[in-house]
């Protein structure tokens, strides 16, 4: 009877463990959108990739990383636990959806145009005259809808949204400034139109994510934007972070 009770003692322990060690796993999500995270064969990679993965591994968690259309992304982190989004911009409609760890960066948002192109506008107001396009489910769309744009073109992704721009199929688009550095660098035509908006980028968890786990994440990424690794990671990918 002993050993049967200790049998059954120690098959509960071992599921409690599991329990707690599979509850402990965060599932991050994200999409295409290079160099911050997309996917080199079937590993994630980026600045912003790298920075989540050494938050996880300075905090000892286990995580995976998913790299999906950005619609399904967000929406995974919104609805299901133990799921974190990024790189996610935080702005007043989405800031009691999610619980937060930021700044992956501050991130500032300009409209581009082609190379060539007869669009000018020097104001967002004067932007309004022309077709912007975006992605679904980014936070761009929006922006573009809250400052009265009347045409909005939203396609699948980022890189159909881009296609789009470059074959002139739409007239403007936005996109972080450091993201257009780097295509500037790499020879893309491509030009700055106008500023459209300003905002902390960061890892969206689903709202029920453990605080205590949430404040672990947030100071290892305090710990690498102080100990200067953050830009390190960006230097890297060719980006300037201009602090």
């Amino acid at each position: 009877m002993r050993k049967l009770l200790l049998l059954v003692f120690f098959s509960l322990s071992s599921l409690s463990l599991h329990h707690t060690a599979k509850a402990a796993t965060v599932n991050f999500t994200t999409e295409e959108y290079p160099p911050f995270n997309y996917r080199e064969g079937k590993t994630p990679m980026g600045a912003a990739v790298e920075q989540v993965e050494k938050i996880m591994t300075d905090i000892g968690v286990d995580y995976s990383i998913d790299v999906l259309p950005w619609a399904r992304a967000y929406n995974q982190a919104l609805t299901v636990p133990m799921t974190c989004v990024f790189v996610t911009a935080h702005n007043d409609a989405r800031d009691k959806l999610f619980k937060w760890v930021q700044p992956l960066l501050i991130d500032r948002n300009v409209l581009i145009k082609h190379t060539g192109s007869p669009v000018t506008a020097d104001t967002l107001d004067e932007a309004h005259n022309y077709l912007v396009g975006t992605w679904r489910g980014d936070y761009t769309e929006t922006v573009l809808r809250q400052a009265n744009f009347p045409r909005i073109d939203v396609g699948a992704d980022f890189r159909a949204t881009l296609k789009k721009l470059m074959s002139d199929r739409i007239d403007l688009m936005p996109i972080s400034v450091l993201y257009f550095d780097k295509l500037k660098k790499e020879g893309d035509a491509v030009e700055q139109v106008t500023v459209l908006s300003e905002q902390p980028m960061g890892i969206a968890c689903q709202k029920d994510f453990p605080d205590d786990l949430l404040t672990k994440m947030q100071a290892a990424l305090d710990k690498l934007i102080a100990g200067g690794t953050q830009k390190q990671i960006f230097l890297k990918y060719g980006l300037n972070l201009g602090n």
